[in-house]
């Protein structure tokens, strides 16, 4: 990569973040004013607000919003877009995909709702008719393939802008493995076919590191899932999904370190909330 590419790969990650929690998902802190503001002092000039999304039948309540909440969480980033207008401040959700639900995201979010955006996401694992914690247990091939087609059957909707940390494997798998190459090139083909961006995400850094038999490495983002992705036409997207305000802007520049590492180009988001919808990608 020439020097002056590089710096303008750097110049992209300072400006934007797409994901990021407030106090309703119950795991998380602060208030989406609280966020933007420090995003603001970090140098930002777009910041998506991209909360758990609620579930309408209520499924998984201690880890997301309730359905009464949305009205005061849109409210929230109207008065932060009033307060701070000099930063492009984007409605999201991180929503996991439910066939069932399928129009709740589709018509009722992204239509009736206006939001800017929503970031699919496999928290949970759908697998013999339940559902399974996507961050545990991911260590045998029935699960991975499991995940793997859940993210690809989420890709193939169109309704996400991008998939949130599709290597969070790594925080149930200490060493590297046949399995979880199959799993990942599952997930970076549909990638490539369905052209929906994945994320490299620094929330991983901020968890207890896993212990190997090599030593100690974050959860995620787990390098070797990103070093196969070199064989894809794909693109990324580097966030921070910060869960306390201090947090707004974290580990974004290891993130893009990472990108650059393997010259993954960065997803070109600048369309999201001019009503289009539209993904371009950003050259390296």
């Amino acid at each position: 990569m020439e020097q002056g590419s590089s710096r303008t790969f750097l110049f992209l990650w300072q400006k934007a973040n797409y994901h990021s929690h407030t106090f309703r998902c119950k795991h998380a802190s602060g208030e989406v004013w609280d966020y933007v503001k420090a995003a603001y002092s970090g140098g930002a000039e777009v910041y998506g607000i991209s909360d758990h999304a609620p579930i309408p039948d209520g499924r998984f309540p201690d880890v997301r919003m309730d359905l009464e909440e949305l009205q005061s969480y849109e409210l929230a980033v109207n008065q932060a877009r009033e307060a701070f207008p000099a930063v492009k401040i984007l409605l999201g959700l991180e929503c996991e995909y439910f066939s069932e639900y399928r129009s709740f995201h589709e018509d009722e979010l992204l239509g009736r709702r206006g939001y800017d955006y929503l970031i699919g996401a496999g928290h949970y694992t759908p697998l013999d008719g339940s559902w399974e914690n996507s961050f545990a247990d991911m260590n045998y091939p029935r699960m991975l393939n499991a995940y793997s087609s859940y993210l690809g059957e989420m890709m193939e909707t169109g309704l996400y802008a991008f998939i949130a940390h599709p290597d969070i494997f790594g925080c149930s798998n200490e060493v590297w493995n046949e399995d979880l190459t199959r799993c990942s090139r599952d997930i970076l083909e549909a990638a490539q076919d369905t052209g929906v961006p994945l994320e490299i995400n620094a929330n991983g850094l901020r968890k207890k590191p896993l212990c190997t038999p090599y030593g100690l490495r974050p959860q995620y983002p787990w390098p070797p899932f990103w070093e196969l992705a070199v064989d894809y036409d794909i693109s990324v997207v580097c966030s921070s999904d910060a869960h306390c305000p201090e947090d707004a802007l974290a580990g974004l520049e290891e993130m893009h370190q990472l990108a650059r590492r393997y010259n993954l180009p960065l997803a070109e988001l600048s369309d999201l909330g001019s009503g289009s919808g539209s993904l371009k990608v950003a050259a390296a």
